[in-house]
């Protein structure tokens, strides 16, 4: 299926690395003008130089978002997809909980839950008054079962990403905006995953590999398909569903 973008903008926010990034060339391979969002702007420079508009922010501030989203919209006119891939471990790894200290729990939700909120509450104006408008998050399998990271909070912020995205879903479908989420399996897509595999050690990773129908982890690239897919006019009658791209899970 070749998916056309052509005359769209697309604002993808984590875009800095991994699948953010992989997203926002998917769109712009597609025919999109991309508005690339992130809190890291040297992260983004290869993107620019691409021919996407950057935006430098700490997404998890409702102002700081609120100021990304106007700048996004002041350099292309409109944001007619919003893609919320900020998130991540915030560099976290898995340990008991009576270790866990407030700041560590609340980083971790204001850069996947907080991040999304903010963004959709930004496009969600300009979305209703053209009475159209797609938003897909990236939510995780970790917000479907518990997390393989052993992270408490980033299992129970995905788990919130995917209420948020079907609450909106309810709210925004009445004015022709569709709201899914793309929950990845394990994916190889930054130095925090790569990470998070070879600390597994040789039984585990096998382990993991045995549970994926498919006998592989993810790339990048299988999101970007999942996303711009739901961000579609194929997509026009999907709204409020979670797409596991897992590589089928045991």
């Amino acid at each position: 299926m070749h998916l056309s973008f052509a005359g769209k903008v697309v604002a993808v926010t984590g875009a800095a690395q991994g699948i953010g990034a992989a997203i926002a060339r998917r769109f712009a391979a597609s025919g999109a003008r991309v508005a690339a969002l992130d809190i890291d702007m040297d992260g983004m420079a290869p993107l620019g130089a691409e021919g996407m508009s950057l935006h430098a922010a700490d997404l998890g501030s409702r102002e700081s978002a609120a100021a990304a989203i106007a700048g996004a919209i002041g350099a292309h006119g409109r944001i007619d997809v919003l893609v919320t891939s900020a998130g991540g471990v915030r560099g976290q790894v898995g340990r008991p909980i009576e270790e866990i200290a407030e700041d560590d729990w609340h980083a971790i939700f204001r850069a996947n839950v907080d991040a999304a909120m903010w963004c959709a509450q930004a496009v969600a104006p300009g979305m209703k008054a053209r009475g159209s408008g797609r938003i897909v998050t990236i939510s995780s399998g970790a917000g479907l079962r518990p997390s393989l990271t052993g992270i408490q909070a980033y299992a129970s912020a995905k788990h919130a990403l995917v209420g948020l995205t079907r609450q909106l879903a309810l709210e925004l479908g009445p004015q022709g905006i569709t709201v899914n989420s793309v929950a990845p399996g394990f994916v190889l897509s930054n130095p925090s995953t790569e990470k998070q595999w070879e600390a597994f050690g040789p039984e585990r990773q096998k382990a993991v590999l045995s549970g994926i129908h498919t006998r592989r982890l993810g790339r990048p690239e299988d999101i970007a398909g999942a996303v711009a897919f739901l961000a579609s006019e194929a997509a026009e009658w999907i709204s409020g569903q979670v797409l596991s791209v897992d590589g089928g899970h045991a």
